[in-house]
């Protein structure tokens, strides 16, 4: 468990150096959230919210792919592959918590007739899902550019597509769709339920490829040289 603090230890310093980079995390949310502000309320809570999914994604994707040419050395340092990407997960739930909490005030101040206490959910689900998305395209896609364009589309079509389909479903972040409509329109409990049965079953799947692509791409060594062959 120190191992694994130390990685989240290391991952949240490295990134609270980029104060730039955190400025950008912390202001496009907001422009998802005004853009809406004007004529249509509820859009603007859930566009805020997949804002905060969106942005926690791509830098767990960007933290990720840094971390490619160090972690061979950790492995080689004695650190296990779950010890590496239970670390950066922490440090960047614990970034999500952070980056969260001011639109959640900014919701409760702002809002009326709403529910926040599912506000708070859908929130605390994409703290808890986007990370993992991110991790798992960091693991699962060899460069940012491509992985930048999966989310891309995702995200897109998070937007774009009839929550009530079945291919909506399929996307990632939908449990906020369900969620969102349960606390801004007061529809009956069964959103709510549904929405965080997708968000529990939708973490652990994301889980289980972070660990798998991450065995995988640690197992394969590619730090290792074979310089000469044995007479």
């Amino acid at each position: 468990m120190n191992r694994t603090m130390t990685i989240a230890e290391m991952t949240l310093r490295e990134t609270v150096r980029r104060r730039g980079v955190l400025v950008l995390l912390l202001v496009l949310p907001l422009a998802f959230y005004l853009g809406r502000r004007g004529d249509h309320l509820g859009q603007s809570i859930r566009f805020v919210c997949l804002g905060l999914a969106w942005v926690l994604s791509a830098a767990a994707l960007f933290v990720g792919s840094a971390a490619r040419s160090l972690e061979p050395r950790l492995r080689l340092s004695g650190y296990l592959t779950h010890q590496l990407f239970l670390g950066r997960l922490l440090a960047l739930w614990t970034l999500g918590l952070a980056l969260s909490a001011p639109y959640f005030l900014l919701i409760r101040f702002d809002q009326h007739h709403v529910r926040y206490g599912a506000i708070a959910v859908i929130m605390l689900l994409g703290v808890l899902v986007a990370p993992l998305l991110g991790l798992a395209l960091s693991a699962l896609l060899p460069r940012d550019l491509e992985g930048m364009l999966v989310l891309m589309t995702v995200v897109g079509l998070q937007m774009i597509l009839d929550p009530a389909g079945n291919a909506a479903r399929l996307l990632p972040f939908w449990f906020s769709r369900e969620i969102g409509t349960y606390a801004i329109d007061h529809t009956s409990v069964g959103y709510l339920d549904r929405g965080l049965l997708h968000g529990a079953v939708t973490a652990l799947l994301l889980l289980v490829l972070v660990a798998v692509g991450f065995g995988v791409r640690l197992r394969r060594r590619s730090h290792v040289r074979i310089v000469g062959g044995l007479s």
